[in-house]
């Protein structure tokens, strides 16, 4: 399939072994959508230090260029 950037590490993976986050039209946050969800998207290793690191440096907020919440990190963190 086609690889894409993990915004924490910048290491070029496979879109399947990624965490998806999605800014949809409509304004909110999805994780792990499935395809036929569009919108603004950044990709995250299964890892907890890909996850702190692009919090840390504001990644995920600049690449869907919208405000991220703060719970999103713990849940992240939690689930993956």
């Amino acid at each position: 399939m086609t690889d894409r950037k993990c915004a924490g590490c910048g290491e070029i993976k496979n879109r399947e072994d990624l965490i998806k986050i999605t800014r949809q039209h409509s304004g909110g946050i999805a994780i792990n959508p499935d395809s036929k969800v569009f919108g603004r998207s950044v990709y995250l290793c299964y890892n907890k230090l890909c996850i702190e690191n692009a919090f840390k440096k504001d990644k995920i907020s600049k690449a869907l260029k919208a405000s991220v919440p703060a719970e999103l990190k713990g849940k992240l963190i939690n689930e993956f």
